[in-house]
């Protein structure tokens, strides 16, 4: 880590917790509820390292492979700092046990197969000891109904229903919100009030409040308007990523 990435990052951090927190008063909200979550993908353990001594202590993840050597390789290093780690990305059924081993929470949870797969994963490991707390979905609703791009289509609200009832039931698992991404060349404004409106419909069915991970380094004033409470960061804090993975 050189002096100038170091202080790159900070630098980075500092202007985006001052974008976060003016978002949100502008929306008349809390700024402490809304997470920033760095997304770290392709970038190099030392740059976790580095925003851990800025101080924080979440980091999103999209490859299964490498978000496991981070972890382990962060707990080596810092053995003493609790850091939970999202997984962002899409995951594969195959993959259920090896991300329900090191993720706090999964952000792109979006059919029942998959969430009995990390069901199953995540008991096993709270059963073995390998957890100390269910693990956290978020189920990623699809705003065009493209699947290639994954998600529920949110024009189904059945569907959508009852995906969130399996995720809620579901041993192992905590059902804590929805996800979402504005389809490519849409407005961010229709999109995430479309995405809040369908947040406010399910939420009617739950007692516990659900949260919601949308908007990224262009758009996440929108999103918090909107009442995103976690927006993922990865280019305005990270910078434009690696050519190749680290």
């Amino acid at each position: 880590m050189t002096d100038t990435r170091a202080a790159e990052l900070a630098e980075a951090l500092a202007v985006l917790t001052a974008r976060v927190e003016a978002a949100a008063a502008a929306a008349g909200r809390d700024p402490a509820d809304v997470e920033l979550l760095p997304v770290t993908k392709f970038f190099p353990l030392s740059d976790v390292v580095e925003l851990v001594r800025l101080g924080c202590r979440a980091f999103g993840e999209s490859r299964e492979q490498e978000a496991s050597k981070k972890v382990a390789g962060l707990a080596l290093e810092m053995p003493d700092v609790p850091v939970r780690w999202h997984m962002i990305g899409s995951i594969q059924r195959k993959k259920a046990k090896a991300v329900a081993s090191w993720a706090y929470a999964a952000h792109s949870v979006d059919g029942a197969a998959l969430v009995t797969a990390l069901g199953r994963a995540a008991a096993d490991a709270l059963e073995q000891g390998r957890r100390a707390e269910p693990l956290r979905v978020y189920l990623q609703l699809s705003l065009d109904g493209d699947p290639s791009r994954g998600g529920v289509d949110v024009n189904r609200p059945d569907l959508v229903d009852e995906l969130c009832a399996l995720a809620d039931s579901t041993a192992g698992l905590d059902f804590v919100g929805l996800m979402a991404i504005p389809p490519l060349h849409a407005d961010a404004e229709a999109s995430f009030a479309r995405l809040e409106g369908e947040l406010n419909r399910v939420q009617a069915s739950y007692q516990h409040r659900l949260g919601l991970s949308a908007g990224m380094s262009a758009d996440l004033e929108t999103a918090v308007q909107h009442g995103s409470t976690c927006v993922r960061v990865g280019t305005a804090l990270m910078g434009q990523r690696p050519l190749t993975s680290p």
